[in-house]
């Protein structure tokens, strides 16, 4: 993954590049936890959020060409980044942490939330 200074810099192939990493370590995180724990609590959501970008910059029209969308909190948001389906909350939050943490190495920033269902 390309990691710029200013993320105003990323292209639409780079933004694309950023997000299917994120996706995929959501995807192992949650295979990982899984394997280790198997699925237990209760059932619910989890999603991961960019914040910080307005739709109507040349950044933020780079971020909807590269396949992202915004939610009524005016964030760019992932729901269920593993793409897992497991029902169990925690199991997701490990996946939308893990989208988080690969969205923050690139510079943005961002957060896992969940609710139960």
């Amino acid at each position: 993954m390309i990691i710029k200074q200013n993320i105003n810099e990323y292209t639409v192939e780079e933004l694309i590049t950023i997000k299917e990493e994120a996706l995929k370590n959501a995807r192992e995180a949650v295979e990982k936890h899984l394997l280790q724990n198997g699925e237990y609590n209760y059932c619910g959501f989890a999603w991961t959020n960019i914040y910080g970008i307005k739709g109507n910059t040349k950044l933020g029209r780079r971020m909807k060409a590269a396949g992202f969308e915004k939610d009524y909190t005016g964030a760019y948001s992932i729901w269920n980044p593993s793409q897992s389906y497991t029902q169990c909350m925690y199991t997701k939050e490990i996946g939308a942490h893990a989208a988080a943490a690969t969205f923050r190495k690139a510079g943005f920033v961002s957060d896992a939330n969940s609710r139960p269902d």
